[in-house]
């Protein structure tokens, strides 16, 4: 299966234009999405999950017309998105029968044992009779996730899933995204750089609603090859090279400062030749696109 999106444009009545002459093709496996907020991510996986209308351009599935047969779209969609909420005074095990007569699993055998196996794949099988209300945020996400994959769906989209869980629930949500996509297109949506390196396969930055750059991780991070320099410098000495050199990016390494520029060759002898990753070249692509939002 296939998902490909042909110059998809988008502008609110704002005046803000969201998307700007999206192109992508997503296959099975996990495609990461990576931008800011405010990049237009949500306003792409809204648009795909045929949540809102796009002004011009075309998303096909395979042979599925997404903007024009929205309801045929839904039969075949998974949805997480970033602000999910649930009903406090229900179980896990109440939510999820009841979504799963909403999305046509009508024999309720069928259901119980969808809701079960569910629970037990996203590990809140032993928490199933507790309210909602109860859960972590972590486990709300799981709930989340089992929810999204009721009835089988062949494309899901999680919007944001990790943010705001700690290290412990965030490599639980790994370990759970990991196993799903491998007959299944999943689209992951989000600004932390360590979400799309760990877990996808092939990946896309955004930034003001254009596509940046697109390509598998590794291919991202060997575009900057040979063209990435670090040095420990004193934190006076900051807004020198601020002015002199391409910072891309700056944190404390044992309290010294320690700067990641970009240049064709070394700057100076002082400097070291940096082994490129997905974070140096997510933050250069900003600073070459946007300087305003450069993170140093």
């Amino acid at each position: 299966m296939q998902l490909r999106i042909n110059n998809l444009s988008k502008t609110y009545s704002n005046g803000k234009q969201a998307l700007k002459d999206i192109s992508l093709t997503i296959d099975n496996g996990m495609f990461g999405l990576l931008g800011q907020n405010g990049a237009g991510k949500s306003t792409l996986m809204r648009t795909i999950a045929t949540l809102q209308d796009a002004d011009q351009g075309s998303i096909l599935l395979d042979n599925l017309d997404v903007l024009r047969q929205p309801e045929e779209m839904r039969k075949l969609l998974g949805y997480l998105p970033q602000d999910f909420g649930v009903y406090p005074n229900v179980s896990a095990t109440e939510m999820l029968d009841h979504i799963a007569g909403m999305k046509g699993i009508s024999i309720r055998k069928e259901r119980q044992e969808a809701v079960q196996e569910l629970l037990q794949r996203v590990n809140l099988y032993d928490v199933r009779h507790r309210k909602l209300s109860t859960y972590s945020g972590g486990m709300k996400q799981r709930f989340g996730i089992a929810q999204a994959l009721l009835g089988n769906p062949r494309v899901i989209i999680v919007d944001e899933p990790t943010a705001g869980l700690d290290p412990l629930e965030r490599n639980r949500f790994y370990n759970l995204l990991s196993e799903i996509g491998s007959n299944t297109i999943v689209i992951l949506s989000t600004h932390i750089v360590e979400d799309v390196s760990t877990l996808c396969n092939d990946m896309a930055i955004i930034g003001g609603g254009s596509v940046l750059q697109a390509g598998s991780p590794s291919e991202i991070e060997q575009m900057l090859y040979g063209k990435v320099w670090e040095k420990e410098i004193e934190r006076h000495e900051l807004p020198h090279y601020q002015q002199t050199e391409q910072l891309i990016s700056s944190r404390f390494h044992s309290g010294r400062l320690l700067i990641t520029v970009l240049a064709d060759g070394i700057p100076d002898p002082s400097f070291r030749e940096k082994s490129p990753t997905l974070e140096d070249a997510y933050f250069a692509l900003l600073a070459n696109c946007f300087p305003a939002l450069q993170t140093v």
